[in-house]
């Protein structure tokens, strides 16, 4: 089912003057979705862009029960491994970086699993949904480095060629059925269980303690900065409500309404490159 605004919804601006004044005050804390990605040639689930609406993400459910399924997703995303691999930081993770570096934010949680604030430079990013760069095993426990698996599915499926012309936030893409009826799975190299990439797939929990890490960031912050994101679902959803129940100003920069704009003292419509690189030179100045 497809979320639909509704409710109070804050009107929108293009000037940052109130992000600048509450980011310069330091103690920022970052919360980014797939809208930032969108300009390192990323496409979002829900956004302008958005892919959900012609495409349904794997659930942890049918990964785990289905081997067809298994396939079907490791087919798919070692397709679309190549084109997340190949992604560099915008300029959006650029600013991120350097108002990170210059001591105006106390942390970044990021719902992204692409790897590119850390690519930009960022320190310390909790990635709360995971990261597509590791592989973990269902048996062991494992972890391995997706480039690691990918050599191993490219010598599994020597002639396994396909293309895709659109690749999605978790490296999905589409495929037709013949396309993937004849691609091999390959097991853990320790144990033998199955491959799973270290995300949190649609369906799954995010780990406990990783909630709690990211609270305690929010409860810590002088503001949260919502970057790119719809807040559609609530892994990212409850921070901004816990952010404005403690009185911390939530300040979002998004292409379009999201679902947390009730909670938010400002939503900025700006290109989220531009809106960034803007603020990084004017509190340089």
């Amino acid at each position: 089912m497809s979320w639909t605004p509704s409710g109070p919804a804050i009107p929108h601006t293009t000037s940052l003057a109130a992000v600048i004044r509450a980011v310069e005050r330091r103690g920022a804390v970052v919360l980014s979705g797939a809208g930032l990605s969108t300009e390192s040639g990323i496409p979002d689930y829900r956004g302008r862009s958005g892919t959900l609406r012609r495409h349904t993400p794997m659930t942890y459910q049918e990964f785990v029960a289905s081997e067809p399924g298994r396939q079907r997703y490791w087919a798919r995303s070692h397709v679309g491994w190549r084109t997340i691999a190949r992604a560099r930081p915008n300029d959006g993770h650029r600013a991120v970086a350097r108002l990170a570096k210059a001591g105006y934010l106390s942390g970044v949680i990021t719902q992204n699993v692409d790897g590119l604030h850390q690519a930009a430079g960022s320190p310390d990013v909790v990635e709360l949904h995971g990261s597509l760069d590791r592989v973990m095993c269902l048996g062991c426990r494992g972890i391995s480095s997706r480039p690691e698996l990918d050599e191993r599915l490219r010598a599994a499926n020597v002639g396994f060629d396909a293309v895709a012309t659109r690749v999605n936030p978790d490296g999905d893409v589409e495929l037709a059925d013949e396309v993937v009826r004849d691609f091999r799975l390959v097991g853990c190299l320790d144990c033998g269980g199955i491959l799973k990439p270290d995300v949190v797939f649609f369906g799954e929990n995010v780990p406990p303690e990783r909630v709690r890490q990211c609270y305690d960031l929010v409860e810590r912050a002088e503001s949260l900065l919502v970057l790119g994101s719809s807040l559609t679902v609530m892994s990212g959803l409850r921070f901004v409500r816990h952010a404005a129940k403690l009185g911390i100003p939530v300040l979002i920069i998004n292409q379009g309404r999201t679902r947390g704009d009730a909670c938010a003292s400002v939503r900025v419509e700006r290109p989220l490159g531009a809106a960034l690189t803007e603020i990084v030179d004017r509190l340089s100045t």
